[in-house]
């Protein structure tokens, strides 16, 4: 490889080639003192998508914002603008790389428990857990996008059926088999071994 002005011909009149240098203006005083820096008081809010512990201890934020909502607005709206809304923060909440929420708005519709009262249908108790911690956000995008401020959420855990506990590839084919008695005809067409 040739260094920079450097040929790999033999000839010898090839002159080298020269890089202009190029040096930068300093700035005259002048145009310094006309533009003075501003430095900012640091304020030691750091803003962080992620709640902290602080946060989820401190109960007072949702009492006072439940205080509130005695004068706020009660619109009506419709079980299609709900789940419009419930599907739209669900695509925010993944953004946002919150998976579990994600996957618990989106794995099921919303329950209507009454006109105020709405249930999340969840797997297990951990999930539950995870999503009390950030249920208030989601609570607040419903409120405000419906324009209705008495909406309320519920978390409830779903007990596990014998159908949905780990199974074998064996009990797994004749739970399938049992809603759809066509997979024998299929097994015995095609000698298909599903027990291994």
């Amino acid at each position: 490889m040739p260094f920079v002005g450097q040929s790999l011909r033999t000839e010898k009149s090839v002159a080298p080639k020269v890089i202009p240098e190029i040096k930068p203006q300093p700035i005259s005083t002048a145009q310094a003192q006309k533009t003075p820096v501003n430095f900012e008081k640091p304020t030691g809010n750091y803003a962080s998508p992620h709640p902290s512990i602080k946060e989820l201890l401190n109960p007072i934020k949702v009492e006072q914002i439940n205080s509130n909502l005695e004068n706020a607005p009660r619109e009506i709206f419709s079980e299609d603008q709900l789940k419009m809304v419930w599907k739209q923060y669900s695509f925010i909440v993944k953004e946002q790389g919150l998976e579990t929420f994600y996957n618990a708005l989106i794995k099921r519709n919303p329950i209507k428990q009454s006109d105020e009262v709405y249930v999340i249908s969840l797997d297990n108790e951990i999930q539950r857990d995870y999503i009390l911690s950030h249920i208030d956000p989601f609570l607040l995008h419903l409120r405000q996008h419906l324009k209705n401020y008495s909406i309320k959420i519920e978390l409830q855990v779903l007990e596990q059926s014998e159908e949905e506990k780990f199974l074998t590839s064996k009990q797994k084919f004749e739970l399938m088999a049992r809603k759809n008695p066509n997979l024998h005809v299929f097994k015995s067409m095609f000698n298909l071994d599903i027990e291994y």
